[in-house]
């Protein structure tokens, strides 16, 4: 069995799965990919918003479990430091920790209302004022470093903020959420990442379907 494991759930709808595997691709460390079945019951609660789980995103490295997306960014971080998970500089190091801190305990009712569904196209979509002020906040963070760090990525370099916020990206094409140039221009940037663009194809060829994610808008 290889050293290093990921396990996962569902391509089409986990989004803290592909937030934690494209941390583990950026660090660049080999690892095996276990995906579990969206019907099991912890996946299902995780993806559906029910309860946290430490099924997954799970990282197994030489047989110690680490789990909670960035526990996991953290910890790859430490073990591949040349992989730039983190700026280099310590005063963008800590910005960084700290929108990505807000993202993971954050926009709850962006999360609620519009949930990741990578195969749907809704266009017109009815964005309701608690979920529009966490696009609001969301894009203000994007604006804040894309002009303090210069882009084309939130810190610059890829880091694991642009990992944290890419669901977001899809949800957004998904519901067509309408965004300023700067925060559409990064949309764009973030969908034409090879990892993204990775993970998307194989979302496309997931037969399951989570019946209470595929309602009529």
């Amino acid at each position: 069995m290889p050293a290093t494991s990921l396990t996962i759930s569902s391509k089409t709808y986990s989004s803290w799965s592909l937030r934690g595997w494209l941390i583990a691709k950026m660090s660049g460390i080999p690892f095996e990919e276990i995906v579990t079945a969206p019907d099991d019951a912890s996946a299902r609660a995780e993806i559906l918003l029910l309860s946290p789980s430490v099924l997954v995103p799970c990282l197994t490295y030489k047989g110690v479990r680490i789990w909670d997306t960035l526990a996991i960014a953290e910890f790859l971080n430490e073990i591949a430091p040349k992989a730039g998970l983190l700026p280099k500089d310590q005063m963008r190091r800590a910005h960084c920790r700290a929108i990505c801190g807000e993202m993971h305990s954050g926009f709850v009712s962006l999360r609620a209302a519009l949930p990741m569904n990578l195969k749907a196209h809704i266009p017109g979509f009815k964005v309701w004022s608690k979920a529009q002020a966490d696009i609001d906040r969301i894009t203000e963070i994007w604006r804040e470093c894309l002009q303090a760090y210069g882009g084309p990525y939130l810190f610059g370099e890829l880091s694991i903020a642009d990992a944290m916020y890419a669901p977001v990206v899809t949800r957004f094409r998904t519901y067509d959420v309408k965004l300023d140039e700067v925060s559409a221009a990064y949309c764009e940037k973030i969908l034409a990442w090879p990892a993204m663009q990775e993970w998307q194809t194989a979302a496309s060829f997931e037969k399951d379907e989570i019946e209470e994610l595929e309602v009529e808008f």
